[in-house]
């Protein structure tokens, strides 16, 4: 976390206070006028950005980390889905030192959560699979079965499948396996238009 750049756009003053201000010498702290100079590096990572009301309207939708201060905050504010958090003005000190720990801890934990597989990310808390601005509810054990696909480099045989997500020993006599391949194939193949998802082969199966 003490690698993480505060970074002020378009208020000079507040910028030069916190600098100034002991609390966040762990941070380095950037000022931005401009405001693509200022996405630009924050999508470069470890960067939460602190946007102002007056240029809210030009930000478009990102991902890092940010803070909007804002007068009035309500369900009505059209910036809800694209800023991270929000902290109304006037606030203190210790309020905002609170909100830039908090929205650094969710983003970190967020970020922990998410497996590339194949063009796809994974989403180990939301238990969702994403690709193309398309999105994919799945099961718990869905998830666990990907998960095990993301730590492998080699196709998985169905033994170790039945051990690692189902916890059965290999002697087991079940179709679990093929069962929940074939419903997460049909649900890839619905989704995304995908029929290639899940392959095998007398290896094993793999993606």
């Amino acid at each position: 976390m003490n690698n993480f750049n505060i970074s002020i756009f378009n208020n000079k003053t507040f910028f030069e206070i916190i600098k100034e201000i002991k609390l966040f010498s762990k941070y380095k702290i950037n000022h931005y006028e401009d405001l693509n100079f200022c996405l630009k590096d924050a999508e470069k990572g470890n960067h939460v950005v602190v946007f102002f009301a007056e240029s809210s309207e030009k930000i478009n939708q990102y991902n890092f980390p940010s803070i909007l201060a804002i007068e009035s905050i309500d369900k009505s504010n059209k910036l809800s889905s694209v800023l991270n958090e929000k902290i109304k003005v006037p606030f203190t000190i210790f309020d905002f030192k609170e909100k830039i720990v908090s929205t650094i801890a969710k983003n970190e934990f967020k970020k922990n959560s998410l497996i590339n597989l194949k063009g796809y990310i994974i989403d180990k808390n939301e238990r969702k699979i994403k690709k193309n601005n398309l999105e994919l509810q799945l099961s718990e054990k869905e998830i666990d079965f990907l998960i095990l696909f993301s730590e492998s480099k080699n196709p998985i045989k169905r033994d170790l499948v039945l051990e690692k997500v189902w916890n059965y020993s290999e002697e087991t006599e079940t179709h679990t396996v093929e069962t929940h391949i074939h419903r997460l194939r049909k649900k890839i193949l619905e989704k995304f238009n995908d029929n290639n998802f899940i392959k095998n082969n007398k290896k094993g199966y793999f993606i």
